[in-house]
């Protein structure tokens, strides 16, 4: 049975109303550009950035716990927390070369935000290769290990006293500018058919009740009448 197949089974158990939101928010979904916290320790700082990521189309938040456990605030994520896969790196004792080595494996370029950059903002980025944001600790920034393997530094431009913007007004900011750009563009960011489809059972899944066992037998009768 294929992924469309048993996407299609299974969504005769989930209401008109959510098989209409997989069919208008699945083809918004993109993996082009993923979202990387590093020891954020501030638990509504990196939930917000949980939300922005669903609004925006990102699939994928990557966090990192090296010091600080992340912690979902349900009051920040309104549910999103659902919607986008978070990778969660914390059983190495450094998980940052664990996270940035994988996205790399993956084809992400790393960019860590700076404000001593100099040239690349959000709105002059090449758009073309994978992009992975890394956003560092509320104090300190991201770490020498961030920096150190970072393919492209990238600068928030700033015309005030103060020299940063706030963690999730950061990334809300870098998020939307390049998500605007991808979208009034000729970049393929799209998720391809299959990976599409994926999306929508995986969120089957999530809605469906007692969606494993009733995949089991789909699957079971499905094999019988072949």
């Amino acid at each position: 049975m294929t992924d469309h197949q048993l996407y299609d089974q299974l969504a005769q158990f989930i209401s008109d109303n959510k098989r209409a939101l997989f069919d208008r928010i699945a083809p918004e979904r993109t993996r082009h550009v993923t979202a990387v916290l590093e020891d954020i320790y501030q638990p509504h700082n990196a939930s917000a950035v949980v939300r922005t990521c669903d609004l925006l189309g990102i699939q994928d938040l990557h966090i990192i716990e090296n010091r600080n456990k992340y912690t979902v605030n349900p009051d920040v994520t309104l549910g999103s927390s659902k919607w986008v896969d978070m990778h969660r790196y914390r059983e190495r004792a450094d998980n940052t070369l664990e996270c940035v080595q994988r996205l790399k494996r993956e084809g992400y370029r790393i960019i860590v935000t700076t404000p001593h950059a100099e040239n690349v903002t959000p709105g002059t980025i090449d758009l073309q290769r994978p992009m992975a944001f890394c956003f560092g600790t509320e104090l300190t920034g991201a770490s020498d290990v961030l920096m150190a393997h970072a393919d492209e530094h990238l600068r928030i431009p700033m015309y005030g006293f103060t020299e940063s913007y706030n963690i999730s007004v950061s990334a809300a900011i870098v998020l939307y500018t390049v998500m605007e750009r991808l979208r009034a563009g000729t970049v393929d960011w799209r998720l391809p058919p299959d990976k599409l489809i994926a999306l929508k059972l995986q969120w089957a899944r999530k809605v469906v009740h007692s969606a494993q066992h009733l995949e089991e037998r789909l699957r079971r009768e499905a094999g019988e009448a072949s």
